[in-house]
């Protein structure tokens, strides 16, 4: 035995008596909080989608229909020269339906989960017409009811402290006058 470290004995215990240090012991770290706790800073951001996957996608969507009909049109015999001119004719058709950066105009049903991008787009577009139902601004910041409505119960209660010492001094001057007005009568 070394150091006090292991069995006395290896004898019995199915082992060599061969003591290693255990690797995979973490050690705790000192209070690292990986996110912030101050809710105020964090503010919602929306993902944004990548312009030029949509555009990608757009431009895939396009060719697989395009080589869909080359398929065909190859296997039913028709001449090579007529398969590129239909071909062309059917590009430039789905080309002059889509706006480009429109993307189809994605519907969040028909997408999958690995399609973060038109998720991501499609859920702004809900998100804005969401907005104008609802009539609500472009620059409205969450929260900003709540400190417009803290902002007019302060002012209110600066009004009513300088409204008050105000009156204060009016009803000062209304005894005053009072007085003066009961010396004069007598």
């Amino acid at each position: 035995m070394t150091e006090n470290v292991g069995l006395t004995t290896p004898r019995g215990s199915g082992t060599s008596g061969y003591v290693q240090r255990n690797l995979s012991h973490l050690r705790p770290r000192d209070n690292i909080q990986p996110y912030s706790k101050d809710t105020d800073s964090i503010r919602h951001r929306q993902r944004q989608p990548d312009q030029e996957i949509l555009e990608h996608d757009r431009k895939r969507e396009i060719e697989v229909k395009v080589f869909e009909l080359r398929d065909r049109l190859e296997d039913e015999g028709v001449d090579e020269d007529e398969i590129d001119d239909k071909c062309e004719a059917l590009r430039k058709d789905l080309t002059s339906k889509q706006r480009p950066g429109d993307g189809g105009g994605p519907n969040a049903r028909k997408l999958k989960s690995h399609q973060v991008h038109e998720l991501a787009k499609a859920k702004i577009e809900e998100s804005e017409k969401l907005r104008r139902a609802l009539g609500i601004s472009k620059d409205y910041e969450e929260g900003s009811h709540w400190k417009r409505q803290e902002e007019r119960k302060v002012q209110r209660e600066r009004e009513v402290a300088n409204g008050s010492e105000g009156r204060d001094k009016g009803a000062e001057r209304e005894r005053d006058d009072g007085r003066k007005r009961g010396r004069d009568e007598d």
